[in-house]
């Protein structure tokens, strides 16, 4: 009797067991990706402990675990694309794009070693994978250095051989390490600090979007490097009249000279040229309007509909105005075409992803190519001279040719936006660089200045 009590007894202990060692395995291996997952796991306290680190090019630390302690130790310089990941406020930058990899969620185990793992006392998470981002710090530096003497600005600086992203930056920035004590004021700021504005600002493009023109009209016959147009004044098309900043006249010049004093007048001829058919069919070539594939988010393009576009708003568009909006990453993109002889790279900021079984490596990779090498070469002798004798004097550099294209774009809200766009050298670009400035003026006279600076430390970089 007491036998039989006993071995009931330890029957339940066994059953007991059982269903815990079952319960524990439906939680690790079943249910376990979908709990980690859920934003109120207390895991998700300890968001930094085993967390991957992220690394510049060259292997310095830009966000690393100290236990449960998330350090970047480049602060503010870097904290548009690298982000934060806060158990707080959640992640952003490269710490949200790659949190997964960084993490190392249990569920990139199969069941069944996470099962043998479960039963040998060894199951944990383990360390995150490491990002190796494709950044440059010192042209990182060069970069954040120029556009902080402005209140709000952003650029991108990519060798256009590669689509490989030297440096990304916006300003006013933010320090991660100080995201907790700092949130509210952050994010009630109206100057957006936590927005990354090179791939998430919208700007009207103004005169560097004559590039995007020049090479459409080149590339389909409509125009050749020895047409001529005339500037007197203004343009009237229909009710409304284009005319030059402070109503400037360039009298007749060949398309060199058109380009590089950048007249509004000429180019809106040119975009009549063009026709709306043509010019929606180049957008389209370009990416225009489409998403672009990167590791960051990067806001869409904003085109006016076709069916809204006549031959007004098509002039306007001839020198980026009307309803366009793009993005800095955008202008770099059409640099760095004319640049890689009509080819456009596919942008991207990770290199490679480290001690993870899932290894990745990022290299060269073409999106498109919109227009033919040779009308990609005459556009860049059209950039050579806007920095030789026209808007962009201001990015020449010793004993390198700059092409490059000034913007002055207009804004309703307030003052002109300043834009440059440039690469270098010019007969063989290892450089491409976007910059815009909010609510300055001229191109020439704020932008061109950075994009020079930033060009010079970039190609003494490449040399290496």
């Amino acid at each position: 009797m007491v036998d039989r009590a006993i071995a009931r007894l330890g029957a339940i202990f066994v059953g007991l067991f059982l269903l815990l060692a079952l319960r524990q395995v439906w939680l690790q291996v079943i249910a376990g990706p979908k709990l980690a997952a859920n934003q109120y796991n207390p895991r998700h306290a300890q968001i930094a402990q085993g967390r991957g680190s992220i690394l510049a090019s060259d292997g310095t630390p830009l966000a690393v675990s100290h236990g449960a302690h998330r350090v970047y130790p480049q602060g503010a310089l870097t904290a548009q694309a690298v982000g934060y990941a806060s158990s707080r406020y959640g992640t952003a930058g490269l710490e949200d794009a790659f949190d997964r990899v960084l993490t190392a969620h249990t569920d990139a185990v199969d069941p069944l070693t996470q099962l043998r793992q479960i039963f040998a006392g060894t199951h944990g998470a383990p360390r995150g994978a490491d990002v190796v981002t494709t950044l440059d710090l010192s042209v990182q530096k060069a970069l954040v250095a120029g556009l902080s003497q402005h209140a709000r600005a952003a650029g991108i600086v990519m060798d256009p051989r590669t689509g490989a992203v030297l440096a990304l930056a916006s300003v006013p920035s933010y320090d991660p390490n100080q995201l907790d004590a700092l949130w509210p004021t952050l994010s009630r700021d109206p100057a957006s600090p936590l927005l990354d504005r090179s791939t998430g600002g919208l700007y009207p493009p103004g005169s560097t979007f004559k590039i995007f023109t020049a090479s459409v009209a080149l590339d389909a016959g409509v125009v050749t490097p020895q047409s001529t147009f005339s500037d007197y004044g203004g343009l009237t098309i229909g009710d409304f009249t284009v005319h030059n900043d402070e109503e400037e006249t360039t009298g007749t010049q060949d398309l060199a000279g058109a380009f590089a004093l950048s007249s509004n007048v000429d180019f809106a001829q040119i975009a009549l040229k063009i026709g709306v058919d043509r010019w929606f069919e180049y957008a389209r070539k370009f990416g225009l309007g489409q998403p672009v594939a990167f590791d960051l988010p990067v806001s869409r393009d904003r085109l006016p509909a076709k069916k809204d576009v006549y031959a007004g708003i098509l002039a306007q568009l001839g020198f980026g105005q009307a309803s366009l909006l793009v993005t800095p990453m955008r202008m770099g993109l059409i640099g760095a075409t004319i640049a890689d002889e009509g080819t456009t790279p596919r942008p991207y900021l990770v290199r490679r992803i480290a001690g993870t079984q899932t290894a990745l490596a990022t290299g060269p990779e073409t999106l498109a190519q919109p227009i033919s090498a040779d009308t990609a070469h005459e556009v860049r002798d059209l950039m050579i001279q806007v920095v030789k004798r026209g808007t962009g004097t201001a990015a020449q550099l010793p004993g390198v040719t700059v092409a490059g294209k000034t913007g002055t774009a207009t804004n309703p809200h307030g003052r002109s936006h300043a834009w440059f766009v440039a690469f270098a050298p010019a007969e063989a670009p290892r450089v491409a660089v976007a910059i815009v400035i909010e609510n300055v003026g001229y191109g020439g006279t704020y932008a061109a200045p950075i994009a020079r600076d930033v060009l010079r430390v970039a190609l003494a970089r490449s040399r290496r």
